[in-house]
Parts: C-alpha cells; sequence; structure tokens
C-alpha cells in the first residue's frame, strides 16, 4: 500500500554501435541518455467556469462553518469561566457570612 510504484523498464532500442572511424581525432564521449519523463496514467482535472464557482462557493461555506463552530466553542468557554467566577464570589461571600455569625 505504501510502496512507490515504478514506471515500467524502457523498452526503446539502443542506439546502434559505431562502426570504425576514419578520424585521427580523439574520440569523444557520447553524452549520457536521459531517460523520457513517465506518462501519469491519472486523468486531468479541467475547472470549468462553473466548476470553479461552486468549488470556491463550497470553500467559502467550509470556512464560515468552522468559523462558527470556533467562535461558539469560544464563546462557550468565556460563558463557563464567567458563571465560575460569579460561583466564586457568591460562595466566598457566603462562608464569610458564615465565620460573622
Amino acid at each position: 500500500m505504501l510502496t512507490p510504484k515504478y514506471p515500467p523498464a524502457d523498452t526503446a532500442p539502443t542506439a546502434p554501435a559505431p562502426g570504425p572511424t576514419t578520424n585521427t581525432a580523439p574520440a569523444t564521449v557520447p553524452p549520457a541518455r536521459v531517460a523520457p519523463a513517465p506518462v501519469s496514467n491519472r486523468p486531468t482535472v479541467q475547472l470549468t467556469p462553473g466548476s470553479a464557482l461552486a468549488l470556491a462557493a463550497g470553500g467559502g461555506a467550509v470556512v464560515l462553518v468552522v468559523g462558527t463552530v470556533l467562535v461558539s466553542m469560544l464563546l462557550a468557554v468565556a460563558i463557563t469561566g464567567v458563571s465560575v467566577a460569579v460561583v466564586a464570589v457568591v460562595l466566598r461571600l457566603l462562608i464569610k457570612d458564615l465565620h460573622k455569625r
């Protein structure tokens, strides 16, 4: 599942061996052959104006939903913190009142 997929081996014929030369110049080393880029079997995605608009609208909707959820969670934490602070103040006043009597 996580192993890489290698392209098939190159089956192109190799260049024929050079024949004898009558040139007295030193032989040059031919440049190394570069393997052609593998062709992808995946289909290409082409966006039409309508699908691009739908994609942008969907992305905007996702941003709004995630933002709403995060803001509501922050609001819930803030309300909980304020209510705990109010309860602490009330309990402190009740305990202080009990010690006076």
